[in-house]
């Protein structure tokens, strides 16, 4: 009756062995570390770095507790502060010869000082946010006008396109706000270019009115084609924050959307608010140029001569030289997107789609019919500095406005690509109207607040299940501990990021955990009290209580659920903890603690009594647990 089977019971070992796998490199706290990551656009962190790394550190006499790649960069882990300073001159020295055009970021880091056999089989610490570590907090809006404007702007010249190429006169072209205004002197023209432009602009809602002698069309963006525009550049921004932070070294940084135009931005472990600020608000510029593959340019590339009058040197990706001409064909404002996908001739070859407006896509059609197996470069700028993402060959005349780089990359160099050349400038300008920062000794506090509160909780509900439940609270105590352990162990495997709500969350899944306990515990009390035999007790007593356990626990996931899905921030963080805490709380308290029961009352054939304190009679006399 209470016996569970072998795999039941290791079913629960091995729960318990894993719990304590993923809680325990929270235990270790972190050691002094010194991280890489890329200082270009064009630059990808690989393996080869980690070699070139622990080179550095060799050549100056430092040690290492490891040095690894990890996700975008490279880690080395020190004993000492000391020493991290020491290696980060040495590493920085080693990989950045040219101090004014750094190739990579050497930033000062923490890691966990778990073993490295514990990352191996990926047992990380969970993340700490803003208020436990310390770091700047931004909140940016979106100047959504701007976007909004910037597709009007681009709409305007679409339209001149459209009717230049269908041969169909207007009286002129002109934007009022986000509205763009186009004037005919007859009605026949008119109604013309309003099919024309309905078919190929379908995002535009047109109005048409008399104006004196003439006709007036006014094309506006409808309600959904507007939030289309708004979503992209909020996603577009977003993107671009991401690759920036990249350079300060920050291990976890939160880069989300809050509410309909603003972006949060929080930063742990970063204490220098005007360098944060610097690269947020940093622009970028893409161009795209002629490449110069004349002789002169060839001996120029390799050094054995000058370079060209008209042209420049930059380096293309693999670090190989190329010669560009300075004219400017293009720019990032004719493109309107960029996608990876795979060769529309060839469809196993990855490559990159690219979209074009009307100006763009005209310039474009002309250059490649004009210069036909020569080569074209795409170049981003960034703080003052020029790369070539890539340089395709222009294989025949593009027109139509869609551009297709392909040739020489793998899948995840044309994500890259296409990343690169639609997030290499903010689609919006942002400005910051909230600025926080919270330094390294509060966090420390906020931590030692946090587990306090949690670790007091722990205890008094302890004392009390034990007091009052004797050794039926001692197995509702140990199965609290398993659920702690359980909850904290999800959360690293997830590599979720513990902020204060947070720990709030854990404090609130240990007080309702327990209730489930209580619950099981008063079951058999009652069944006791009714008369039933000690075994039949605890059988009862778990299978009865455990609809009200599963009820109660459900609705309770399902505001939760609520919270998770419409909150935001804190709230969010709040709820996946709270969720988290109750799906283990249901397993620690029905399986777990039944299987302690078991295990100790289960192989006792005449069980005379069960230790669960005083079971109160109808009658009003008491006996003790023991004797009942």
């Amino acid at each position: 009756m209470n016996r569970y089977p072998l795999w039941k019971y290791a079913m629960l070992v091995v729960a318990l062995l894993v719990g304590a796998l993923y809680t325990a490199p929270n235990f270790f706290g972190e050691a002094p570390a010194v991280q890489v990551s890329s200082g270009k656009a064009t630059l990808k962190v690989e393996s080869a770095l980690v070699g070139r790394v622990q080179e550095a550190l060799t050549a100056a006499g430092v040690n290492a507790d490891f040095v690894a790649l990890e996700g975008t960069s490279v880690r080395a882990r020190f004993t000492s502060t000391d020493v991290q300073i020491k290696a980060k001159d040495a590493i920085a020295k080693a990989l950045n010869p040219e101090a004014g055009d750094p190739q990579y970021i050497v930033a000062l880091n923490l890691v966990s000082r778990s073993p490295k056999w514990l990352a191996s089989v990926r047992a990380l610490p969970m993340y700490l946010g803003l208020d436990l570590r310390g770091g700047v907090h931004f909140l940016m809006q979106v100047d959504m006008k701007s976007a909004l404007t910037k597709k009007a702007e681009s709409l305007t010249g679409d339209m001149r396109t459209l009717l230049r190429d269908r041969n169909i006169r207007h009286a002129g072209i002109s934007r009022d706000g986000n509205t763009v205004e186009l004037r005919f002197r007859d009605k026949a023209t008119l109604d013309a270019a309003k099919s024309l432009l309905t078919d190929q602009l379908p995002d535009l809602v047109w109005t048409e009115t008399a104006e004196g002698d003439g006709f007036k069309l006014a094309g506006a963006l409808k309600p959904q084609a507007a939030r289309a525009v708004q979503d992209q550049a909020l996603k577009q921004n977003i993107t671009t924050l991401h690759n920036r932070v990249n350079e300060l070294g920050v291990a976890e940084p939160v880069i989300q959307q809050q509410g309909a135009d603003r972006v949060v931005v929080q930063l742990p472990g970063v204490q220098d608010t005007a360098k944060a600020k610097d690269i947020i608000g940093r622009t970028a510029t893409l161009e795209v140029r002629l490449v110069d593959d004349s002789a002169a340019a060839a001996a120029a590339a390799v050094g054995s001569g000058p370079v060209p009058f008209g042209t420049e040197r930059y380096v293309e990706r693999g670090g190989a030289p190329l010669i560009v001409k300075r004219q400017v064909i293009l720019t990032g404002e004719n493109l309107t997107d960029a996608q990876p996908g795979f060769d529309g001739q060839n469809g196993n070859e990855p490559a990159v789609h690219l979209t074009l407006d009307a100006k763009g896509a005209r310039i474009f059609r002309d250059v490649t019919r004009e210069n036909v197996n020569k080569r074209m470069a795409i170049l981003l700028f960034e703080k003052g500095k020029g790369e070539v993402v890539t340089a395709p060959v222009i294989r025949s005349e593009i027109g139509g406005g869609r551009v297709q780089i392909s040739g020489r990359m793998n899948t995840t160099e044309a994500a890259d690509t296409a990343l690169l050349l639609r997030a290499g400038s903010l689609a919006a300008p942002m400005e910051i109207i909230e600025e926080r920062t919270i330094g390294p000794s509060l966090g420390a506090e906020n931590i030692k607040l946090g587990f306090n509160s949690v670790i007091y909780g722990f205890s008094a509900i302890a004392v009390f299940m034990c007091l009052y439940y004797l050794l039926f609270g001692v197995f509702s105590t140990v199965a609290l501990a398993f659920n702690l352990l359980l909850l904290v162990a999800v959360l690293s495997m997830l590599q979720a990021t513990l902020t204060l709500p947070g720990i709030a969350a854990i404090a609130l899944a240990l007080g309702m955990a327990i209730d489930a306990n209580v619950l099981i515990n008063e079951r058999v009390r009652e069944e006791l009290r009714g008369g039933a035999a000690p075994q039949t007790a605890i059988a009862t007593g778990y299978e009865r209580a455990w609809g009200t356990i599963l009820d109660s626990n459900i609705t309770t996931l399902i505001a939760g659920l609520a919270l998770l899905a419409f909150g935001s921030g804190p709230v969010r963080g709040f709820a996946v903890v709270h969720c988290l805490g109750i799906l283990t709380s249901m397993f620690s308290a029905v399986v777990f603690s039944r299987g302690l029961v078991n295990l100790w009352y289960g192989r006792q054939k005449k069980l005379k009594g069960v230790s669960i304190g005083q079971v109160w009679r109808p009658d009003g006399a008491a006996k003790p647990a023991a004797e009942v």
